[in-house]
């Protein structure tokens, strides 16, 4: 059997640590041979960012009581010896929860009052008022007291219908998802609206993000959780009880709010928990695996994914197993399977996607590195070739050489006035895109989907005025990728008129590509076409509703605009960057060569001495070219293995 979730995690957290390190030695030594520029350094930092910053979200989605909560301890918390998110029967998670770790927040439980959602600020704004939270220290080397504290989440009030319905847990026209009211007609509603628990769990450390879900009203009520935090997560569990299978409020949650394309399956799994409701004395182990394989199979033929993506476990017997070291009992709690899956099916498709993109920005770094060593080169091969040329020369001739360079500089210098000229043009261009890209007209866009959606009663229209609104978006990515490469053109017939008047070696970046943000543009307005359905036709009438969904859906579209944003930047910076460098280099080689001359006026000697420093430092380059193909090498093909220092020993909490 392979690498168990954990194991793989670990494993990748080792070499997100190990690559930040050669990161960092590459870039000391990019910087003490004066191969950086502003680019170059931005791209490093990227890079870093990258790959120190990259989290791995793992959603835990299911209708209440089927085993989320215990789930979650059997994978990731057996090594308290205790459970740490509540699970006892009945509904445990009422509200979402957060399980994650950030360095600069003490260890804590953070609890959003549900009455926030009376105001209109969305969950990522709130996240932001630190002081609209309240905030319970955990004690890290307590687990008692860590469990007793994320009990909080399971805490309920009771309201009014009035004020459930305000707060959107009570529907007139949808009786079947509403809560029971009592003898005296409260209903229970959640207490907290979020929680984020912050501990330095070893795996959280690393970037691990666990979101556990409560049923489906809350799901539906809460638009930030299905437009945003779901749709990002790198994986989705979907918990099924193994007795009952798949029922209407499952499929519902599936249908709602889980369900993408068949093609796009490698990121959801369904586990059908508590398989030791189905062991039976009276039956035999084959019945019982029969039985298992029948839901198995019924399972995936509703929900519509492959059946290897179906996994029967009992998170409660494998919690069990873990905690009393009961190896015949973990194998058939069918946990171990279930973190194998987690570690190959999302654990190594995220690395391999990971380690794509690190290896196409160090490859872009090598390129424009090796462009930057170039330039070096060619100018010491210009000042080679001129003074070659003077051997044997007199004294008048080697006097001539030096007022043709000064002549050349002086020319050189007055040229400025057109590439500041050029500039100007440009970063006006590069302004204009931006502004497309921006918050503002992000918000004039959807202007007139939120003025529909907003509007009391049904909307009438709304479907038509989503899909005009998405074609808006795309129509903005098409402008802000024509102007990328309106840009690309005025650069590239700049270039080469430098490049004949200086015998630069400038070369523009392809244009920047912008498709694939257009791409999430178009899987975002299908993944959410849901809430215009005649099935979510009740809540969308809320105009408290319809706002929250607005602005969610704001939040994720602005995070597709500041991404294609930055990209273009960051091309525009390549390019300009290329420009700065040689402009550097040739105001270095003028000195170079008027210093050369004046040393050969002095002694015959000088001449010698120069061609020899030339030859050198040409050797120099060479030595830097190899150096730099075994740094970058190094990056890209850096192995993934186990860290001795975070072995799967350290995952017993500190």
């Amino acid at each position: 059997m392979g690498p168990t979730f954990n194991e793989q995690f670990d494993q990748h957290g080792a070499w997100r640590r190990e690559f930040a390190q050669q990161l960092k030695r590459l870039a000391s030594w990019m910087s003490s041979h004066e191969l950086m520029d502003a680019a170059l350094s931005e791209r490093l930092q990227r890079l870093e960012d990258q790959v120190r910053s990259d989290k791995v979200m793992v959603a835990f989605v299911a209708e209440f009581s089927r085993g989320k909560s215990e789930l979650i301890n059997a994978i990731f918390f057996a090594d308290y010896g205790r459970r740490i998110m509540p699970a006892s029967a009945g509904r445990t998670t009422m509200c979402p929860t957060e399980l994650g770790y950030e360095a600069d927040v003490p260890p804590c439980l953070r609890l959003l009052p549900i009455e926030t959602r009376l105001q209109t600020q969305s969950l990522a704004e709130w996240r932001t008022k630190r002081d609209r939270w309240q905030e319970i220290p955990l004690d890290v080397g307590n687990a008692d007291q860590i469990a007793k504290a994320v009990e909080k989440v399971a805490e309920v009030r009771k309201v009014t219908l009035d004020h459930a319905r305000a707060l959107g847990f009570w529907h007139d026209d949808l009786a079947d998802e509403n809560p029971v009211p009592d003898a005296e007609g409260l209903v229970e509603v959640p207490l907290w609206r979020h929680a984020i628990i912050n501990i330095p769990h070893p795996l959280l450390k690393q970037g691990l993000v666990i979101l556990d879900t409560p049923g489906l009203n809350a799901v539906g009520a809460e638009p930030e959780l299905t437009v945003n935090l779901i749709p990002q997560a790198h994986a989705v569990v979907f918990i099924l009880g193994a007795d009952t299978g798949v029922t209407r409020s499952d499929l519902a949650i599936w249908r709602e709010h889980l369900a993408i394309e068949p093609d796009s399956m490698d990121g959801r799994l369904v586990v059908l928990n508590k398989i030791d409701t189905l062991w039976d004395s009276l039956s035999s182990a084959e019945q019982v695996k029969a039985q298992l394989e029948r839901q198995r199979s019924n399972s995936a033929d509703m929900l519509g994914v492959p059946l290897d993506k179906v996994v029967p476990v009992s998170a409660q017997k494998g919690l069990v197993a873990k905690i009393t070291k009961d190896p015949a009992l973990l194998v058939n709690s069918g946990l171990p399977v279930l973190e194998e899956v987690l570690a190959q099916d999302i654990m190594g498709r995220r690395q391999a996607i990971l380690r794509a993109a690190v290896a196409n920005g160090v490859a872009s770094l090598r390129t424009e590195t090796s462009r930057l060593i170039n330039i070096k080169r060619r100018d010491l091969d210009d000042q080679m070739a001129e003074l070659r040329s003077l051997r044997g020369k007199n004294a008048s001739v080697i006097e001539s050489m030096r007022h043709r360079i000064e002549q050349e500089q002086r020319e050189f210098d007055l040229s400025t006035a057109k590439i500041q000229a050029v500039r100007a043009v440009h970063l006006k261009l590069l302004r204009d895109v931006f502004h497309q890209l921006g918050a503002k007209s992000l918000k004039a866009e959807l202007a007139d989907l939120a003025q529909t959606l907003q509007q009391k009663g049904l909307k009438l229209g709304g479907k038509k005025i989503y899909t005009t609104t998405f074609d808006k978006l795309r129509s903005t990515m098409g402008k802000a990728q024509s102007s990328g490469a309106e840009i690309q053109a005025m650069l590239n017939g700049t270039f080469r008129q430098l490049n004949a008047e200086f015998g630069f070696s400038l070369q523009v970046p392809a244009a920047p590509q912008l498709e694939r943000f257009a791409d999430d543009l178009s899987r975002i307005e299908q993944s959410h076409l849901q809430y215009l359905s005649l099935g979510n036709a009740i809540k969308l009438a809320q105009p408290e509703f319809a706002e929250r969904l607005v602005r969610a859906l704001a939040m994720r579209l602005r995070t597709v605009y500041e991404s294609a944003a930055n990209d273009l930047e960051l091309w525009s910076k390549s390019a300009t960057s290329q420009l700065d460098a040689q402009l550097r280099e040739r105001r270095k080689s003028f000195a170079r060569r008027i210093e050369a001359v004046d040393r050969i006026q002095q002694a015959a000697s000088g001449l010698i001495e120069r061609i020899s420093e030339i030859e050198a430092s040409e050797e120099q380059l060479l030595s830097l070219e190899r150096k730099l193909q075994e740094l970058t090498n190094q990056l890209i093909t850096l192995p993934v293995t186990s860290d001795s220092t975070h072995s799967a020993q350290s995952l017993m909490p500190a």
